[in-house]
C-alpha cells in the first residue's frame, strides 16, 4: 500500500486503492465519472450534458477579504470550465470559524455574489453556519454545475495522438500569486517596489475561466479542443502527466516552448521551488486538434492571455517524454507539490 503524502492532493495510488474500487450506485446516465486527469463529472439529465465539480471552499484572510473572496470562487469556477460547459449554478456549504465577524462575512459574501454574477452562476442551495475547530482556510466546499449540449463538453476520451499541447500563462501562477500577496514587504526589499506591484498583479490571473471559454470559442472535438485541465497541485508537469494518462496517451513537451509570466522565475528561485511543479490555479493545459491549435493561440492573444504550442500528445508506446535544453529525459509526475513547505516556511520565518 502507498503513502499517503503529508500535505496536499493524495496520490494515484491511493485513489485507485482505496476511492475508485467504491463509487457508490451505478448508473447508466454517468458520461464522465471519476479518473485522474479530469476534473469535472458529467452525466445526462433530460438528454442535456450536466456537469458537476466539487472542491474546497478556500478563504484565506491575510489576501485581504475581497481578494480571498475573489480566489475562492474562481478556484471552483476554473475546475468547473475544464469541460467546456459554462459554469451555472453552484451549492455551496460555509462551516466558518467562530471568530469571523459579521463585517468580514458581508464582505466576503458580497464579492462572492458579484463575482458569481459576473461569471452566471447563480447560487441554489448551501449551508452557512459558525462552529468551534473550523480553521482557514477551508471553510467549507461547494459544488459548481453546467449545462450544454450532448455535443459541447470535452474530456480526456476525445484526445487522441498528434492533438497540439497549449499552454496558457505558463508555470506558478498560483504559487507567485500567493507569495506576492502574502509576503509584499520581503518581495520589495528583495526585488523594489516596481517588482513587487508587477507580482501582486499575478493574483488575478489565477483563473482559467476566460482562458478556457475562449478556448472553446474555435470549436470542440473534431473541431478544435479536445480536452483542457488545469494545473492545479504539482503544477504543469502535474497536470500535463494526469492529462495523458487519463487519455491514455503518451506526451512530448518541450520546456523552452512554455510561456513564462513576468516575475515568475525570480519569485520561484527565491523561495526554491521549481516553477514546472508547483501549484498554478490560472494555467490551463488545453489539448487541440492540429489544424485549430494556432488559432485559440491566436483568439487566446485576442483576450490579452498568453500561450503557447509547447508539443503532443503521442502514442503510448512513446511514453511521457519532456525535452529540456534541447536533451529528451522523462516526464514524471512530481508527486508532492515544493509549494506548500516552501510556503509554510515562509510563513514560520516571515510574519506577512
Amino acid at each position: 500500500m502507498g503513502e499517503i503524502p503529508e500535505i496536499g492532493n493524495i496520490s494515484a495510488e491511493i485513489f485507485d486503492e482505496l476511492i475508485f474500487p467504491r463509487l457508490g450506485a451505478k448508473s447508466d446516465s454517468i458520461l464522465v465519472g471519476p479518473r485522474h486527469g479530469t476534473d469535472v463529472g458529467i452525466v445526462k439529465i433530460g438528454g442535456k450534458a450536466v456537469s458537476f465539480t466539487t472542491d474546497p471552499v478556500f478563504i484565506v484572510p491575510e489576501y485581504g477579504w475581497e481578494r480571498a473572496a475573489w480566489f475562492a470562487i474562481h478556484i471552483l469556477a476554473s475546475d468547473a470550465v475544464t469541460c467546456g460547459l459554462p459554469p451555472r449554478y453552484i451549492s455551496i456549504d460555509l462551516n466558518l470559524p467562530m471568530e469571523i465577524t459579521k463585517e468580514q462575512m458581508t464582505i466576503l459574501w458580497d464579492t462572492m455574489h458579484r463575482e458569481c454574477e459576473k461569471l452566471g452562476i447563480s447560487v441554489i442551495c448551501g449551508h452557512t453556519a459558525r462552529y468551534e475547530n473550523c480553521h482557514y482556510p477551508m471553510v467549507g466546499g461547494a459544488t459548481v454545475n453546467g449545462v450544454g449540449e450532448m455535443d459541447e463538453y470535452v474530456t480526456p476520451a476525445f484526445v487522441r495522438a498528434g492533438d497540439k499541447i497549449i499552454i496558457t500563462k505558463g508555470p506558478a501562477i498560483e504559487a507567485t500569486g500567493i507569495f506576492a500577496a502574502m509576503f509584499p514587504r520581503l518581495i520589495e526589499n528583495e526585488f523594489g517596489a516596481d517588482f513587487r506591484r508587477r507580482a501582486e498583479q499575478i493574483f488575478y490571473k489565477m483563473s482559467v475561466v476566460e482562458d478556457a471559454m475562449t478556448a472553446i470559442k474555435v470549436g470542440v472535438r473534431e473541431d478544435g479542443v479536445t480536452a483542457m485541465h488545469d494545473a492545479t497541485e504539482c503544477g504543469i508537469w502535474g497536470g500535463l502527466y494526469e492529462l495523458a494518462e487519463a487519455a491514455g496517451l503518451g506526451v512530448r513537451v518541450e520546456q523552452e516552448k512554455i510561456i513564462v509570466e513576468d516575475c515568475i522565475p525570480e519569485i520561484c528561485d527565491y523561495f526554491n521551488i521549481d516553477p514546472y511543479a508547483s501549484i498554478s490555479e490560472g494555467t490551463l493545459i488545453v489539448a487541440c486538434r492540429p489544424h485549430k491549435a494556432g488559432e485559440v493561440v491566436e483568439i487566446l492573444t485576442g483576450k490579452g492571455i498568453k500561450s503557447s504550442i509547447a508539443g503532443e500528445f503521442t502514442v503510448p508506446e512513446k511514453g511521457m517524454v519532456l525535452v529540456k535544453d534541447g536533451k529528451e529525459g522523462k516526464l514524471e509526475h512530481p508527486i508532492v507539490d515544493p509549494f506548500w513547505n516552501a510556503f509554510y516556511g515562509a510563513l514560520a520565518r516571515h510574519k506577512p
